[in-house]
């Protein structure tokens, strides 16, 4: 995998994070995290980005969703954000927050993209950029998904950067009100300025 990277510290950096997430998720977790990384580098081709780094922050983007609940908050509170009610009655919500945070200690990263990436995949963020807006998205709609076939993935790809965040986000938003439950305030908030920016792009 590494001789894939021309960036050769990108490349042992993804395989030192590969080989951690590796023994610390389930197997499933972990195939779901290369799927994850493959289809972010596909999009980042797509719309002009760095496909490499986008193998990194999709490897990483889960590598602490089996931590336990105590270690989540713990590390999550480092990041100098408050942890929300939502956060604490479900702790597994900060895993992003938590991987941001144990890719800086752990791996040394500082290149805030990515920390802002994964950070943020889980409910998306008015405040992160295109990079860490495609994460949500290629977490969401990675091949391993029930509803993601090629048919799917494209007619996502024909729409713009934020006309896809907006297409996946608003599909996310409607699947939890098909169960009773309401999305987080970031996800809405985020829907609310991408609708305004797509709709611009479209004028």
């Amino acid at each position: 995998m590494q001789s894939e990277f021309k960036d050769k510290t990108l490349g042992a950096l993804f395989e030192r994070i590969r080989e951690y997430t590796r023994s610390v998720v389930s197997e499933k977790r972990y195939e779901h995290s290369m799927r994850t990384a493959h289809m972010l580098a596909d999009l980042c081709r797509t719309y002009g980005l760095n496909p490499e780094k986008a193998l990194v922050a999709g490897i990483a983007h889960d590598m602490c969703k089996n931590s336990p609940d105590n270690e989540m908050i713990a590390l999550s509170r480092k990041d100098g954000k408050p942890v929300s009610e939502l956060e604490l009655s479900k702790p597994a919500l900060l895993h992003g927050r938590a991987a941001a945070v144990l890719i800086q200690e752990k791996f040394n990263v500082t290149d805030p993209e990515i920390i802002d990436a994964i950070a943020n995949h889980t409910f998306g963020s008015v405040d992160s950029c295109d990079f860490a807006l495609l994460l949500f998205v290629a977490d969401k709609i990675e091949p391993g998904r029930p509803q993601s076939t090629d048919e799917y993935r494209s007619r996502l790809l024909s729409l713009s950067c934020h006309g896809i965040v907006l297409a996946v986000l608003e599909e996310n938003i409607d699947y939890l009100a098909a169960r009773g439950k309401i999305a987080a305030p970031a996800s809405l908030a985020l829907c609310d300025k991408l609708r305004k920016e797509v709709a611009d792009e479209d004028k």
